[in-house]
């Protein structure tokens, strides 16, 4: 059994991928090429939005979407620090300040209660937010804007995030890496703030063969200056520089890949969303694990499928039966943000941010994808009742 059966889905698509690429070998234009218009044209569309650039990473396009508010040192960004490295990595590369916010352990996101106290915090300069044990007595930070992280697939809490930004004037950027395809209140993921900010790397809900981002956002300048910023800050032309950018531009023949995925992908999110429901079934009756939920109103793309265990001894002894049966496993995330080392200069410390650091003792994800059998999940739920037989919860 794989964790993430890539090979199924490239059977499928196979003879288009390979039209695809050969098109643009035919063609020759492999930076910027048609590809990559049409592969925003169909996005952008897709989301709901005006505009769709295609970046080479999310990474990339976190970072241009900073870049594009003119975030730097003394500003304050405030985001989650139960995340990949790269979500709080593109504030510190800018110069700015992380300001981490706990989450919900029922969403995994960032807690909009603790987000607004944190931005009043550092708005009315009161100084109980643990960032302020690295600053002086006269540094101040600027709050500047929110990056609110929709984990394993399951979009933010963007109303209450929204309602609150408004009121301290802050921007808000949707990572969006893990969650194209999902949905809330009506509306897709990466319409759900102000620039949304998406991964196409080839383990993500769409995926590409190597790396591959982009940003979507309904304002023409901020879209304008993100599209400058993404080739070297261009101007009128790539030797006409009127800011300093980056080199962010995706590879054509990535762009081929996404196209040819692109067709097939609105079939695979109702499959995940039907395997996301056949694990609840499966395993709904292992009361003492926590299984992931999904509000009314949302859909998740489920990029992972993740559990709670009651702690980090039943994880480990759950997950080694798991290995017996040859069902993978993998760990999203075991190391919280404010305790990576990178992040020590900051001071932050062990106890901060109680709900992340207890989510990452003990959550573990399945197997999850869109062509995962019913046999196959039959199986992983299989191993955990028998572990739980062998040695039952305290």
């Amino acid at each position: 059994m794989k964790f993430i059966d890539l090979a199924l889905q490239q059977a499928r698509i196979r003879p288009n991928i390979e039209k695809r690429i050969l098109g643009v070998l035919d063609h020759g234009h492999y930076v910027l090429g048609p590809e990559i218009e049409e592969l925003e044209s169909r996005l952008s569309q897709y989301v709901g939005v005006s505009h769709a650039l295609a970046c080479a990473s999310g990474t990339d396009a976190l970072l241009m979407a900073l870049m594009a508010y003119e975030i730097g040192p003394g500003d304050a960004v405030f985001t989650t620090p139960f995340s990949f490295f790269a979500t709080a990595e593109v504030i510190s590369l800018l110069g700015a300040t992380p300001v981490f916010v706990d989450i919900e352990e029922s969403s995994f996101n960032i807690d909009p209660v603790l987000l607004e106290a944190a931005i009043r915090d550092v708005a009315n300069d009161e100084r109980t937010h643990p960032v302020y044990r690295y600053l002086t007595a006269d540094e101040t930070l600027a709050p500047k804007a929110v990056i609110a992280v929709d984990l394993f697939g399951l979009p933010a809490d963007y109303l209450a995030i929204s309602n609150i930004a408004q009121k301290y004037n802050l921007a808000v950027v949707e990572d969006a890496a893990q969650s194209f395809g999902a949905e809330l209140n009506g509306q897709k993921a990466c319409a759900l703030a102000d620039i949304a900010c998406t991964s196409f790397y080839p383990a993500k809900p769409l995926g590409c063969y190597g790396d591959g981002g982009m940003c979507f956002t309904n304002d023409d300048r901020m879209a304008e200056i993100m599209r400058s910023i993404r080739i070297h800050g261009m101007g009128d032309h790539q030797y006409d520089n009127i800011r300093v950018g980056i080199n962010g531009r995706l590879d054509t023949i990535q762009a081929a890949v996404l196209l040819s995925k692109f067709e097939i992908f609105p079939e695979e999110v109702v499959l995940r969303n039907t395997a996301a429901n056949r694990y609840e079934t499966l395993i709904g009756s292992l009361s003492s694990l926590k299984l992931p939920k999904v509000p009314e109103g949302a859909q998740s793309a489920w990029a992972q499928y993740s559990l709670l265990a009651q702690n980090q001894s039943q994880r480990e002894r759950l997950r080694s039966r798991l290995n017996k049966e040859n069902i993978p496993t993998a760990i999203y995330y075991p190391k919280p943000l404010h305790l990576q080392k990178a992040f020590t200069p900051l001071g932050y410390r062990e106890g901060d941010f109680p709900v992340s650091e207890s989510c990452a003792g003990r959550i573990f994800s399945l197997p999850m994808h869109p062509y995962i059998t019913a046999q196959e999940q039959e199986k992983v739920a299989g191993a955990l009742n028998s572990s739980f037989a062998e040695c039952p919860p305290l």
